[in-house]
């Protein structure tokens, strides 16, 4: 097997990579979007805008990644300098927005917090004030979801016939539910970091790589 032919290979499997860490992407987006303890931040009249944001993002940035991995694929096995070249220019811009939004979901992962610890407790006045069944039902997910019950996890709560069932002991420990999002939300951004770390890695590879290939396709064209 010749060097290039290697390389053509290599490109192909970590491009062949990057399709799958999108996917991880895209998994992890609507993992956040319809999981049991997050769905019910998605309901109501002022649902968390950055949380709702970054999530949406997340979605996007994963189905954007399986495309330029399909074509990134297709111009390893075309040997297409031109698709190659457009399969860096696309991953460069990917690898700097993934680095962008990285800094700034940890930077501001309290604020994120925040917002989603306010929609709660909005939500929860709300619900207290007027008792409207869909208020009922975002507080019902977000509760067992999470399971926890009310601002302060008192035993003693306007809402607690939506809450999980505690029995003995367990009525007297209670989570309440900002101490579950702030929680929830600790937890979930080492997952997300480390996927990104992991694709950040790939898109390296595949940036070299690719301009390798490119490199050597232009050689053995300039010998014929």
């Amino acid at each position: 097997m010749s060097g290039m032919q290697c390389i053509k290979y290599l490109v192909f499997a970590f491009n062949f990579l990057f399709w799958l860490a999108g996917t991880g992407v895209l998994a992890v987006g609507l993992w956040l979007r319809f999981d049991s303890r997050t769905s019910g931040l998605f309901e109501g009249e002022d649902p968390p805008t950055v949380f709702l944001t970054g999530v949406y993002i997340l979605i996007a940035a994963g189905a954007l990644m399986m495309v330029v991995g399909f074509l990134g694929c297709c111009g390893a096995i075309k040997e297409s300098p031109c698709m190659l070249g457009l399969f860096f220019i696309f991953l460069l811009i990917i690898f700097a927005v993934e680095v962008a939004a990285g800094i700034w979901g940890f930077s501001n992962k309290d604020t994120v917090i925040e917002d989603v610890t306010e929609f709660y407790k909005q939500t929860y006045t709300n619900y207290k004030d007027t008792k409207q069944e869909a208020l009922k039902e975002t507080l019902r997910l977000i509760h067992f979801g999470l399971k926890c019950c009310g601002p302060t996890g008192t035993v003693i709560d306007a809402a607690k016939d939506i809450c999980p069932n505690q029995e003995g002991l367990e009525v007297l420990i209670t989570t309440s539910c900002p101490a579950a999002i702030d929680e929830m939300f600790n937890n979930k951004l080492h997952i997300i970091g480390g996927v990104g770390i992991g694709i950040g890695i790939i898109m390296i590879f595949g940036m070299i790589f690719s301009m390798m290939l490119c490199c050597a396709i232009k050689k053995s064209r300039d010998f014929v």
